[in-house]
């Protein structure tokens, strides 16, 4: 009762402390952030390592083993799970609940660390990551047009920088595109006959491609950063390198070697309804508002097929399209949640009225 005769007596107070809890839970709800897949710690370090043109016996006796027998022992490990194919092994080290998902990845760098020198020397540098649910895309992405692969690629990546300029945004990784790819196919015989060598030949390619800085010149009052740009910016360029002289004629790379201007070999694929396309996965960081990065983002793809992305000109019957938005389902979860809110306020309401009389049953509520 002494706290019932205090709030009565100072009821105005009690008035203004109602409405800043009222106003600090409106605030706090407002910014909350909305997301389907919130930081839950998951105890699983993935390491991934690629080992090109090895069978996978080879992978798995060369790779995967001389990293498994390093993991062995690690404090809190729970499971090695181990797969090896074509060119990749894919290792997967689950922890023990309690493990801190920081301390487990420093355990699995030190124990990789210690089976490099037993790896191939051509292998790539083991890739260690750990999963994360609220580092998955949230947005999926499609473009497709009848428009040339090249072309295709530029705008994907400039909607990329785009997207990854808006705040809240992790990463926009774009697949499924052609690269473009310098491809020299060397012949042998002629390598021979003119008395050369593939190592001599490679080392003068990257010492004719590159920008040097010269220094600075000083004039009256003034400095300049004298640079020397000598970068390759077209293939034809190759033709006239020179690799040497033999009886004071000049050798060029194209008198042993083929230039060609093509595509990588394709990584990943994208399709949309059987068409070749290219997908942008768009992620968020974590505790990010994924409606409010779904909003930004579909307003750069409206400002895109209006005619632009970054001040550049799209080409007509380029086509932008959402096959996945994870914010749909966070819209969803908001509305249930707000009925819910004003579900159980409605009836409170009643209830109390029913058996307390309306005006105290709104100063209750």
């Amino acid at each position: 009762m002494i706290l019932t005769d205090a709030a009565v007596k100072n009821r105005t107070t009690v008035g203004v402390l109602i409405v800043l809890i009222v106003f600090a839970g409106a605030f706090s709800y407002a910014t909350l952030p909305r997301e389907a897949a919130p930081d839950v710690p998951v105890p699983f370090i993935v390491i991934t390592t690629i080992y090109n043109g090895v069978s996978p016996q080879d992978v798995e006796t060369s790779v995967t083993m001389k990293i498994e027998q390093e993991l062995v022992g690690m404090s809190g490990l729970k499971e090695i799970t181990s797969g090896s194919a074509e060119s990749i092994s894919t290792i997967i080290c689950e922890f023990e609940p309690e493990v801190i998902i920081e301390d487990a990845l420093q355990y699995v760098r030190d124990r990789v660390d210690m089976a490099k020198p037993e790896l191939p020397t051509d292998a790539e540098e083991p890739f260690i990551k750990e999963i994360n649910l609220a580092e998955f895309p949230i947005m999926y992405i499609t473009i497709s047009g009848s428009i040339s692969p090249v072309r295709m690629k530029s705008i994907a990546d400039d909607l990329a920088d785009e997207i990854e300029a808006v705040g809240g945004v992790l990463e926009a990784e774009v697949s499924g595109m052609l690269e473009r790819e310098i491809r020299l196919e060397i012949d042998a015989d002629r390598v021979a006959a003119y008395g050369l060598t593939l190592p001599q030949i490679l080392g003068v390619i990257p010492g004719e491609n590159l920008n040097l800085s010269a220094g600075g010149l000083d004039t009256a009052g003034t400095r300049f950063n004298v640079r020397v740009p000598a970068e390759f910016v077209d293939p034809t360029e190759l033709s006239s390198l020179v690799l040497t002289t033999r009886g004071g004629r000049p050798i060029y790379l194209t008198d042993v070697a083929r230039v060609s201007d093509t595509f990588k070999d394709r990584t990943s694929f994208s399709r949309l309804d059987g068409y070749a396309s290219i997908t942008v996965a768009v992620r968020k960081r974590i505790g990010a508002n994924a409606i409010d990065i779904s909003d930004q983002v579909k307003a750069i793809l409206a400002e895109a097929r209006g005619g632009g992305t970054g001040g550049a000109s799209v080409p007509e019957g380029l086509a932008f399209a959402v096959v996945g938005d994870e914010s749909d389902i966070v819209r969803l979860m908001v509305s249930d949640l707000e009925n819910n809110i004003a579900s159980g306020l409605i009836l409170v309401l009643v209830v109390l009225a029913l058996f307390l009389g309306l005006r105290t049953s709104v100063v209750v509520a």
